[in-house]
């Protein structure tokens, strides 16, 4: 799917820290939301990922710890469980990379890299996004 004419950033999903994936989807499904069955393993966050569709563009995406050196374990047992992260979709994330470093804002990797669903990622560091960690995403060529 392509991002819309007019914008050339959507939100693409919420992040939210769980213990357990199982456990946590009950919410959102209770809500209305329907989980697709299957579940990713990121191996290199450490994490197993879960997502439910909003919209036509965003989603809910619940992240379990595979391992105590996982960054979302390290999250939930300072902060608890609840929301980790926003992603946005972009149409070529290395270009807004260079932009907004450019720009002053850092980020958590110099390069973006690929995360869950093959997406190309980086993620811009809370202390220049006012205490919220914000990931830039784009999908897949085929899925643009």
């Amino acid at each position: 799917m392509s991002l819309p004419e007019l914008h050339n950033c959507v939100l693409d999903h919420v992040a939210i820290a769980v213990k357990s994936i199982a456990k946590a989807k009950n919410i959102y499904e209770d809500l209305g939301l329907k989980f697709s069955p299957h579940i990713e393993e990121v191996r290199e966050q450490k994490v197993l990922t879960a997502f439910a569709s909003i919209d036509e563009n965003a989603h809910v995406e619940l992240l379990e710890p595979t391992s105590p050196e996982s960054a979302i374990y390290k999250f939930i047992e300072s902060k608890g469980e609840g929301i980790h992260h926003l992603c946005f979709k972009v149409p070529d994330v290395t270009n807004k990379t260079k932009e907004l470093t450019e720009k002053g804002y850092k980020f958590i990797y110099p390069e973006p890299r690929i995360g869950a669903g093959g997406c190309l990622v980086n993620f811009m560091h809370p202390k220049s996004t006012g205490g919220v960690l914000i990931e830039l995403s784009q999908k897949p060529v085929e899925e643009k």
